[in-house]
């Protein structure tokens, strides 16, 4: 069966060029979509860290994120692709600090055990050429769609729950509500009308992302809702901590074997941004690059833990936005590193984009996953919906909505390693599309077609 006519319309392709200007325009979208500092802040609170620990400790996610985009879309994989803070390691973050006695001192165990599972990871790819072939053998074509329908329609209840129904401070659910519904209405109006009006309208869709947060913030600064203080008392330079350098770093065998687990997990979670991306792009990922990918992976990794950071992962968000904007400009990609890296530096920056409110970046975030969930079934309707193929394509979804809306309670009575893949719903999810390819049998008379798509 012949692969489907790409049917988006993109503004510029991976290795063309842009101007200055507008690359580091669309680039500040890329950042300002993202959620890097939800990560760090979360793990700095529940270690009970000083504000100054926090902050350091947030500033070196943005840099680590940088530079970790910057290896992987520059260097390595050569796609349009943001790296950021994974939220699958947080479970085993925190408790192996507190198994080394919690605050501060317990990160110095969190580095140690970070730091070999990064250059374990690093070696599956280019050095050894081994994991194109795990991608070959484990994900064809329907797995690889199911995939990226998991991890539009995963990421939906976390988008809702958690930046628009969430509540914080004088918020209330139904003003969250409004405020995503007018930043959502501003992006799709501003990019159906840049559509809309052709070539000159190009300006229009480029901006959508920013017109969209400016409008969300205006309204949520007229609500009440929209506080600049934190910029105010933050500092304008400082650099971030460097492990073995100026922060002593502490070595245990069973930090380092679990965290090693988990990095599977969160490379099993950057791949299905791969595939969401090369679906956006109309470009199917080749042995090559699923092997620089995962050696990027583990290196913007490494370079994180030796910034004193959490791992990092492929951000599916930005595959929406490469959708919307139309823009898959590589050189937009190095500018949303730099950016990341200059946030990371200057502390007023990246708590200006800390001050975005949840429930505007839910609004932006919440049409993105619609987007790419529906590139993923772009991907799966050249595949024939036999029963066979619709669990290997239904279930997935099912499983992964069942990790998402999962007890917090009951979750905590599993084994630990259970808890770290129901941590990734999408991990979770891609895990079931790939098991149920293997296991589910094939119809002989539909074999050979899916064969030769």
């Amino acid at each position: 069966m012949e692969r489907p006519t790409f049917e988006g319309t993109l503004v510029s392709q991976p290795d063309d060029k842009l101007p200055l200007g507008r690359a580091a325009f669309l680039g500040l979208q890329h950042v300002l979509a993202m959620d890097v500092y939800i990560v760090p802040f979360i793990i700095a609170s529940v270690l009970a860290f000083s504000i100054a620990d926090s902050s350091a400790f947030i500033q070196s996610a943005f840099v680590a994120a940088g530079l970790a985009t910057l290896i992987q879309s520059q260097v390595l994989m050569r796609l349009p692709i943001v790296q950021g803070p994974s939220y699958v390691p947080i479970g085993a973050i925190l408790a192996i600090a507190f198994g080394a006695g919690g605050g501060i001192a317990g990160l110095s165990a969190v580095i140690g055990a970070l730091i070999p599972g990064a250059i374990l990871v690093a070696l599956l790819g280019s050095p050894t050429k081994v994991f194109h072939r795990i991608v070959g053998r484990l994900v064809p074509p329907i797995v690889g769609g199911a995939i990226i329908i998991v991890v539009g329609i995963a990421l939906m209840p976390v988008a809702l729950k958690e930046s628009v129904f969430a509540v914080h401070g004088a918020g209330t659910v139904g003003g969250n509500i409004l405020l995503a519904a007018v930043t959502a209405f501003l992006l799709v109006s501003c990019m159906m009308a840049g559509i809309r009006m052709g070539a000159g309208g190009n300006w229009l869709r480029l901006s959508a992302v920013v017109i969209a947060l400016v409008g969300g913030c205006v309204v949520a600064s007229l609500m009440g809702q929209l506080s600049l203080q934190g910029m105010e008392d933050a500092s304008w330079f400082t650099l971030p901590r460097i492990a073995f350098v100026n922060f002593d770093i502490t070595f245990s065998v069973p930090a380092v074997l679990t965290m090693v687990l988990v990095y599977l997990v969160v490379l099993a979670e950057s791949t299905g941004t791969w595939f969401a991306i090369g679906a956006v792009i109309d470009r199917p990922l080749t042995d090559d690059q699923l092997d620089r990918g995962a050696t990027g992976e583990g290196l913007g990794c490494l370079v994180s833990a030796l910034l004193c950071s959490t791992p990092v992962t492929g951000y599916s968000s930005n595959a929406g936005i490469i959708a919307i904007t139309g823009v898959a400009s590589r050189v937009a990609f190095a500018a949303a590193g730099i950016l990341l890296v200059c946030f990371g530096l200057i502390g007023k920056l990246s708590a200006l984009i800390a001050s975005i409110p949840g429930p505007v970046i839910g609004g932006v975030f919440t049409v993105l996953c619609a987007v790419i969930a529906m590139n993923g079934f772009r991907v799966v309707r050249s595949v024939k919906l036999t029963e066979r193929n619709m669990f290997v394509i239904g279930l997935p979804i099912l499983m992964a909505l069942f990790a998402t809306l999962l007890p917090a309670d009951y979750m905590k009575t599993l084994p630990n390693l259970a808890q770290y893949l129901l941590g990734s719903s999408i991990a979770f999810g891609a895990v079931w599309a790939i098991l149920l390819n293997q296991i589910l049998p094939v119809d002989k008379n539909n074999s050979e077609a899916e064969t030769a798509h």
